[in-house]
């Protein structure tokens, strides 16, 4: 792991964000001084098995903790603020500067977790300056589609580094102006290194406006007769804000479902981000009460997640809503890269239970993406006109396309960065190159526990998901080195294991034949597992073609004056009462 800068060079480098949509956290660092911009969660695919959260590895943090002077918030979305209960498990952050509504959030999320330690958290806007020992740190505004939403440009004795926030620049937004004129001027200015947005780079032209989206919103409405069910991104204020008003336009009442949605709103129409009378919005257990056309559903659940609201309903499991034929769902999202397959499976679900489903395409723009197509992200990069640039918050292809939009604009090729998470730029003297790496490994975090789970338990619930476990019973006395019975297999998920199996008998033999060969020598217990698990795994897949987990389980015959025997002959009867159980349910 490299720690040291030299005093006269500026490192930034990520620990989340690069060849990946979320998890975003950027780091720039002197041999003093480190500020980090972002701390955010990426929510597990599918294959990852009890896995809650995915967030940065904090090690190098850890590992520099005096340097840390402070967290800088560019908005509130998950993916930029959910690792922050982690984070300040594992280390102390002297001032958050965050953005208003980001920073209700955070307070929310701090609480939420129960983190108690004091934090400081200032709200700061897009005309915001800073400095931080050598770090001279301004904020500047940006559309996106969550309100208060900033970017950074951060001067270092080295040179000066432009972050620029998730945005798009959409002329007619629903919210606040980009403030194009400030970041023309930090341009004028003189741009070392620029860190952009990348997640639409694979789009070409211009993003569709949110206003155009509130048209067709109402024309959804418009055309609705029954209940109508609309998924959207929690965190997506803006459009939260036009699916409340069009709710009260056309005189339905509003159920809200979810506990982030719930949450969201909340906040929204605390801080006056959501404005909707007490009187519109109605308790989901009295959905009852009205009829299906006074309805609006308002939930979480558009990229599909299982635990989530709209999922639960589609498969019949919520507890105060059920899909009656004549529902209209809307899903008011477009698929983030890998729910795809989710997505399919609710709606597939939807459309099972009766409902009309509506998803966004290209005859229902019912979604506008708050990240910025190539056309805007061409037009960023000729307003700041970096000398370098790095790419960030995309998958590799996304970083790829990125950069090459900032050759065609003149950028040299050998000044732009797909880097991964990690990797080091050393700005010096107004010069950038690649350096060394340093550790941004993923931790999986089960719960709220910010330890995480390393890649081996990953792996190793990914091998009982698909193949299953054989736990392999030895019997012995270590004091003669020998078998007193013969090994003895018991199986879940693998395949119906029996003493009378020829299977089983041949694995039982082969691991026998392994042990006797060992005890010829001086073997430990864990030689005497390794030799078990060899064999055994060998075997298995020659058989069968398939690697389950093996167990071995050894049960050692003690000295009949050993102090403990009582307490391991108890044991040993309860683990052949439990070998029992298992045959006779087999």
């Amino acid at each position: 792991m490299y720690n040291s800068f030299t005093r006269s060079e500026t490192a930034v480098f990520a620990l989340g964000g690069l060849g990946e949509v979320g998890k975003n956290m950027y780091c720039v660092e002197d041999d003093k001084t480190m500020v980090i911009i972002d701390s955010g969660v990426m929510f597990p695919e599918d294959e990852l098995l009890g896995v809650d959260y995915v967030i940065p590895d904090f090690s190098h943090l850890v590992n520099n903790q005096y340097k840390i002077k402070a967290l800088l918030i560019t908005h509130g979305h998950e993916d930029h603020i959910g690792s922050i209960p982690f984070l300040l498990q594992k280390i102390t952050i002297p001032t958050i500067y965050a953005p208003r509504l980001a920073a209700a959030l955070i307070k929310n999320k701090l609480e939420e977790f129960r983190i108690r330690q004091k934090v400081n958290i200032v709200e700061v806007d897009g005309t915001t300056s800073l400095t931080i020992d050598d770090f001279k740190i301004d904020f500047f505004t940006v559309t996106h589609s969550i309100p208060d939403s900033l970017g950074i440009a951060i001067d270092t004795p080295n040179g000066k580094i432009v972050h620029t926030g998730d945005f798009k620049i959409d002329l007619t937004p629903i919210g606040q102006h980009m403030d194009l004129h400030k970041i023309a001027k930090i341009g004028q200015s003189g741009v070392t290194l620029m860190l952009s947005d990348s997640t639409n780079a694979e789009v070409p032209g211009l993003s569709l406006s949110e206003s155009r989206v509130v048209e067709q919103i109402h024309d959804v409405f418009r055309s609705t007769n029954g209940r109508l069910l609309v998924a959207t991104f929690a965190s997506n204020i803006h459009r939260i804000q036009q699916i409340v008003e069009a709710a009260v336009s056309f005189r339905r009442k509003i159920v809200i479902i979810g506990r982030s949605m719930e949450k969201t709103v909340s906040i929204g129409r605390k801080y006056g981000y959501i404005h909707c009378p007490d009187s519109q919005i109605v308790a989901s257990n009295n959905i009852n009460l009205y009829r299906p056309e006074e309805l609006l559903i308002l939930c979480t659940g558009s990229q599909g997640e299982p635990l989530a609201a709209l999922s639960r309903i589609s498969n019949g499991t919520h507890k105060f809503l059920r899909i009656i034929p004549g529902d209209t769902v809307v899903f008011s999202s477009s698929a983030i890269p890998g729910n795809a397959q989710s997505i399919n499976r609710v709606v597939n679900q939807l459309y099972r239970q009766g409902a009309n489903v509506v998803t966004n395409s290209i005859l229902n723009n019912i979604h506008a993406s708050g990240h910025a197509n190539q056309e805007e992200l061409k037009y960023m990069l000729s307003l700041l006109t970096p000398k370098y640039f790095m790419p960030i918050h995309g998958e590799y292809r996304m970083l790829k396309i990125h950069a090459e939009l900032a050759q065609s604009l003149g950028i040299p090729k050998d000044h732009t960065f797909a880097l991964a998470n990690g990797d080091i730029l050393f700005l010096k003297n107004g010069e950038v190159k690649l350096g060394q790496r340093i550790q941004a490994e993923d931790i999986y975090v089960d719960g709220k526990d910010s330890s995480g789970l390393s890649t081996a338990i990953i792996r190793d619930r990914k091998i009982l998901s698909s193949d299953g476990v054989v736990i392999c019973f030895i019997t012995m006395d270590s004091r003669t080195n020998s078998l007193l019975v013969p090994p003895k297999l018991v199986s879940r998920g693998f395949m119906r294991i029996t003493e009378t199996d020829e299977l089983t008998k041949e694995a039982a033999r082969i691991v026998g034949n392994s042990l006797n060969e060992l005890f010829q020598g001086k073997p430990t217990f864990s030689g005497i597992k390794n030799a078990v698990r060899n064999s055994l795994s060998t075997f298995i897949y020659e058989r069968t073609n398939r690697n389950p987990m093996i167990i071995p389980v050894i049960m050692n015959k003690l000295s009949e004056n050993d102090e403990v025997l009582n307490h391991v002959i108890k044991d040993a009867n309860r683990r052949k009462r439990t070998i029992a159980k298992i045959n006779k349910e087999d």
